[in-house]
This record gives structure tokens, sequence and C-alpha cells, in this order.
């Protein structure tokens, strides 16, 4: 008998101690709980326009003291939805990564609302040799003649968003490639404006920082800016020409020489001769 009183408080002691394991461990799942809350992330990389898919996402406890805004926290919210822009493995996705509800996916999913897309043929010159990606932002120029028939080369529309590269809207992509076509993120208004550009010039693109959001008015390039000192040889020559001719000072007219004369004869001596009463001269 004194042998198995020890052995009973023994097991009773182990049963305490899993009991009380136990509602500690309860405890910590209660406080876990309260201080994270459940959402949706992505289980890897994904493109913009892709359509959600359940083998695509997970769900993660999100602690709740780095609070995010809009989060979608049950896989009903998410599975058939189309995601606008790249979400990265392991990012929350939100309400405001998400196209509307609806939507088929594709290059119109990115488009933000009162844009349009336009898609402009480039080479390897006018695409920036292929380091136009998705997501960069561009210039717009044209080359065409002006009023004179001059050529001119001017940037008519700036800071646009590049939405695809020959139909890639991939922005993953870090490398250059060449490619023969590139999709434009614009007004209605600039796709106007880029449609009556291409009908009367040749387009070229003209890669642009993100960080760069200042307009700049200029003037536009010509022939005559790339040769400065023909230019003004041209501007000399054109303001002779167009100068009234001087007029001449007039000539004084030839004087004929005055016609010598001939030294008069002296007159011959005169007498008075008094003869009588009369009186002449001789």
């Amino acid at each position: 008998m004194r042998n198995i009183r020890p052995a009973g408080a023994l097991l009773m002691a182990l049963a305490l101690g899993l009991a009380a394991a136990a509602y500690a461990a309860s405890w910590l799942q209660k406080q876990s709980a309260s201080n994270t809350l459940q959402v949706i992330v992505a289980e890897r990389d994904l493109q913009m326009g892709t359509r959600l898919q359940p083998d695509m996402l997970q769900t993660l406890a999100w602690p709740k003291a780095a609070a995010i805004q809009d989060p979608l926290t049950t896989l009903d919210q998410a599975v058939g939805r189309v995601i606008h822009m790249p979400v990265l493995r392991g990012e929350p996705l939100l309400q405001s990564k998400l196209a509307p509800v609806g939507e088929k996916g594709g290059l119109s999913s990115v488009l933000e609302p009162g844009q349009r897309a336009v898609t402009v043929k480039v080479n390897e010159i006018m695409g920036v040799a292929g380091f136009a990606l998705p997501g960069n932002f561009v210039d717009v120029m044209v080359n065409t003649p002006d009023s004179l028939n001059q050529p001119v080369s001017k940037i008519v529309i700036e800071r646009i968003k590049v939405l695809a590269v020959a139909q890639d809207v991939s922005t993953n992509e870090s490398k250059p490639r060449v490619v023969n076509a590139v999709t434009l993120q614009v007004s209605p208004q600039q796709a106007e404006q880029i449609d009556l550009a291409r009908s009367v010039g040749t387009l070229s693109l003209v890669l642009r920082s993100h960080s760069d959001n200042i307009p700049v008015q200029t003037a536009g390039a010509r022939k005559l800016d790339l040769l400065p000192q023909v230019a003004a040889a041209v501007v000399v020559a054109t303001a002779a020409k167009a100068a009234p001719p001087r007029p001449r000072a007039a000539r004084p007219a030839p004087t004929t020489p005055a016609t010598p004369v001939a030294p008069s004869a002296p007159e011959p001596a005169r007498f008075e001769v008094i003869r009588g009463l009369s009186l002449s001269q001789e």
C-alpha cells in the first residue's frame, strides 16, 4: 500500500499538469484569435488580369495590429474575381485590387474608370528599343509637316501608362524585348489625338520616369534646329532677299562749258570840237 500511494499522487500530478497545459493552450488560442484576423492571401505571384481560383489562394491569420483596409476574409469573396494589378505571394487580397464583380478579365479589367486603351504600332526604335514595359510611362511624339510644309517633331501627349506590350500585360518582366505593338491607357480626348497623329505623321514613344509628373512645354524640333550655322545663313540670305532695294544717288547732270566771250574792242576816243557857235564830237 505504501508503494501505491506515491504512484497515485504522481498520476494525479501528471493529470493536473496536462489539464493546466490544455487550459493554457486554450487561453493562448483565444487570445491569438482575438488579436488576429483571417484574411485571404495569394498562394503564388499573380499577374494583373488573372481570374482567381481556389488553388491560387490560402487563408492566413493576420495580426489586427497591422491593420489593412477592406481585406477579403473568405474564399467565396475571392474566387472568380479578377485582379487589376499584380499580387505577390503572401500578399493579402484587398477589394481595391479586384475588378468589379462580373468582369471577365483581360485588358479591360485593368483599365481605370473613364480611361480607354489604344494600341500603337512601333518598331525597335519607336518602342524605346523594347524598354517600354507594362506599368511604365511614356510620352507620345509625332513627326509631321508644319504649316509651312517643313518637318517638325513634337511631343503631343505626356505621361501615358503602358498597359501591355504585344498583348502581354505582365509587369514582372525586367528585360527589354522588341515588340510590334504597345497598348496605352489614355483618355477619350487623347485617343482622338493619337488617332489623328498617326494619320498625319509618324509616332514615337519616349520613356519617362515614374516620379516625373511635371508637364513640359516645347516648341518642337525642326530641321534648322539641327544645323544652327546653316540656319543663321539661311536667315541672313532670306532677310537680304526680302529687304527693299536701296535707292541710287542721282548723278549730277553734266554741265556744258560756257562759250568764251570775245573781248570787245575799245571805243575810239572822242573829242569835242567847237566851231563858231556849234559843238560837235569827233
